[in-house]
């Protein structure tokens, strides 16, 4: 007995993703007449026969779009959550919001259980470590899936990626800060041999080796509690470091607690330099210079992004870099200035 078509068969015929050809037996006006063209031929052709009863049990997850997040208890990723969440909403999606907790177990169970609740897309950001089950179950739904921030699998091409020019970022941190007279610049945070952790020194890196200067860096998870503890460790064992980039804002918060607790001035005897400007970074006191990403402007692109591949079948191009910018507070120009 020969297979009823199906709307996969639909989507691989029109040469568009399965949200699209849903959108299109909805009658979407999300939906650009030469697609909706294409799709209609589509079905002609194939003989596909539109089971309206059968859509109506699945109605709940119509316009259902997924977002696991690594780590949601971190402000920089919970911004990006919500702007999200808000965009897709302004164009009437729902969105299932999981945090993974850095767990790679726990995000392949998070993954699976959305892909069985028939979300039409996906955004991720991939925990560390080996994310194969993870993308390999996304790669046989043939479902939008974009990764953002952190590049858990190599094959942009089925997940494109977009994050910001990170390299940049702590390049230009480093120059400021010589630029304020430091002359031993550490780098702290980050767990060693990590994408990300590699992509936030590089910048540091190449300043310091192009002005031949020494380098000290101390790596550890990116929290305030590292943060802590690394004053301690500057404070004891490198007495000359006067400035440090730190992986993130949460490591330089603790960092500066650390020396406040140890009576160490900041801003011109210590000088920080944070990255992502949250929030408090500039309500802290005094207040931190940070690398700015513009989060919530890179979830609304992110969500522009994958809105065109659900709704268009336009597929993001491989990889996105965003620019950063540094702003530079107290905590590096010193009192007053």
């Amino acid at each position: 007995m020969k297979r009823r078509p199906t709307i996969m068969d639909v989507a691989a015929h029109a040469g568009v993703s399965k949200s699209t050809v849903s959108l299109v037996l909805q009658g979407s006006v999300q939906v650009k007449p030469e697609t909706r063209a294409s799709v209609q031929r589509a079905m002609a052709d194939i003989g596909y026969v539109y089971n309206r009863a059968a859509a109506n049990l699945r109605s709940a997850s119509v316009g259902l779009v997924g977002l696991v997040i690594n780590d949601l208890r971190n402000p920089f990723f919970t911004e990006f959550a919500t702007s999200l969440q808000m965009t897709l909403a302004s164009h009437g999606y729902a969105t299932v919001i999981a945090n993974s907790d850095e767990d790679p177990a726990l995000q392949a169970k998070l993954v699976g259980s959305m892909i069985e609740h028939g979300v039409a897309a996906l955004v991720i950001s991939p925990v560390y470590g080996e994310a194969g089950d993870t993308f390999d179950q996304l790669a046989r739904t043939g479902i939008p899936v974009c990764q953002v921030l952190r590049k858990g699998d190599e094959r942009t091409d089925l997940f494109p990626f977009a994050s910001f020019d990170y390299a940049a970022g702590s390049a230009d941190a480093t120059r400021h800060l010589l630029a304020q007279g430091a002359r031993n610049i550490a780098f702290v945070g980050g767990l060693a041999g990590r994408a990300i952790t590699h992509e936030r020194k590089i910048g540091w890196r190449e300043v310091l080796r192009a002005a031949d200067m020494t380098e000290v860096a101390l790596h550890g998870k990116s929290s305030r509690g590292f943060g802590l503890q690394a004053a301690d460790m500057l404070i004891a064992d490198h007495p000359k470091v006067d400035a440090a980039v730190c992986f993130n804002d949460l490591v330089a918060l603790g960092l500066m607690a650390g020396f406040a607790r140890a009576g160490r001035s900041l801003g011109q005897g210590f000088r920080v330099v944070g990255f992502d400007d949250i929030e408090e970074a500039a309500q802290g006191w005094p207040p931190l210079s940070s690398v700015s990403c513009d989060i919530a402007g890179f979830a609304r692109d992110t969500a522009d992004r994958i809105l065109g591949w659900m709704v268009q079948g336009q597929r993001p191009i491989p990889e996105i870099r965003s620019p950063v910018r540094l702003v530079a507070r107290m905590s590096s120009l010193g009192q007053g200035e």
